[in-house]
């Protein structure tokens, strides 16, 4: 078995791995750990949990992680983990950090987006990016993995294999996506107060949302140079649930058929990637670690749709095959 702690473990994706690794076959928890509830049962913090784990909220410190565990998942906040992972990497664990502290490349870019200066940042530029199914071959047995965006994930798998293709250009990429009220996370904000967004729906960080030099950075690497992307993200008044659509140009005449037949070529045998004719709505892939795209084109562009769970595939589904691509383990242990 495999001993796992979960840093920061009473936010949503805290409660989304719990869910996960409670019926994985190769994991124990043994730790869950949050400055803000003291030494609370984390089951009276998620009541979904009572009965299914015993143990307490704590505040360790990251020699104590990793005295209790051989992989840490790090559902820190943005700027909080790079403060403490160093740490918890040098007691030999493994981490999975599902903050956003390890997937940019550069130091000057996560002081321009996340306004601090990084506070390790000679592991910027040589942490894997955990997306398994263009990278799978980079994450086995590597000591630190930067869990994607969720917003990133909806773009960057349906976009990854037509950059690749050449037949599309990368200088006008355009995605516009709607997020699930939860992708804003557990702590109270006025914008995700009911009465602010029951019922509405509004966009966001316009020209400044922290996934656009993700979504940039890794899909510069199938087109060879940065590509020049217009993000707009946006608020749906429901639970959970991002859908993605993606207007991109073809160099040359390509039909609807030829852009599904990349697709499915690109992800055949992919466990977690679903090429659908149909036009995918979010609740095909709700409590899922799926991501359903498909592709119409329109007037000589190509529209690229895609929708996942953002707590899922977004997020904590994507650090456990994340977590079974590191160990050698088959990537739907405790996912399907």
């Amino acid at each position: 078995m495999i001993n796992v702690a979960i840093l920061g473990a009473s936010g949503y994706t805290g409660l989304e791995l719990m869910k996960i690794l409670l019926r994985h076959p190769e994991v124990t928890i043994t730790a869950t750990t949050s400055r803000q509830e003291g030494r609370a049962p984390v089951a009276s913090v998620h009541p979904s949990l009572v009965g299914r784990i015993n143990l307490p909220l704590e505040d360790l410190s990251p020699e104590e992680v990793g005295q209790r565990a051989d992989c840490v998942f790090s559902c820190l906040p943005h700027c909080a983990s790079a403060e403490i992972l160093p740490q918890v990497l040098a007691t030999g664990a493994t981490v999975i950090d599902l903050s956003a502290d390890y997937r940019l490349n550069d130091a000057a870019s996560y002081l321009e987006w996340y306004g601090h200066e990084h506070p390790d940042q000679q592991r910027l530029g040589a942490t894997v990016y955990g997306l398994p199914e263009l990278f799978r071959s980079k994450i086995r047995g590597v000591k630190l993995v930067a869990n994607p965006g969720c917003y990133a994930t909806s773009a960057i798998l349906p976009l990854a294999p037509l950059i690749k293709s050449g037949w599309f250009h990368s200088d006008d990429i355009i995605v516009d996506s709607k997020s699930g009220v939860s992708g804003a996370g557990r702590s109270p904000k006025l914008m995700t107060h009911f009465p602010e967004c029951n019922e509405s729906m509004s966009a966001y960080n316009v020209g400044r949302h922290r996934h656009t030099p993700e979504m940039e950075q890794v899909v510069g690497r199938f087109a060879g140079v940065t590509p020049q992307l217009i993000f707009t993200p946006q608020l749906a008044p429901m639970d959970r649930g991002i859908l993605s659509t993606i207007y991109i140009r073809p160099n040359r005449p390509v039909t609807e058929a030829e852009v599904l037949t990349l697709l499915r070529d690109a992800y055949r045998g992919e466990p977690f990637v679903r090429i659908v004719d149909h036009l995918p709505a979010t609740k095909d892939t709700v409590g899922t670690n799926c991501c359903d795209i498909t592709a119409r084109v329109v007037r000589g562009r190509v529209l690229l749709i895609s929708c996942l769970d953002n707590l899922l595939k977004g997020a904590s589904g994507a650090a456990v095959q994340n977590f079974n691509c590191l160990h050698g383990l088959a990537e739907t242990t405790g996912l399907l």
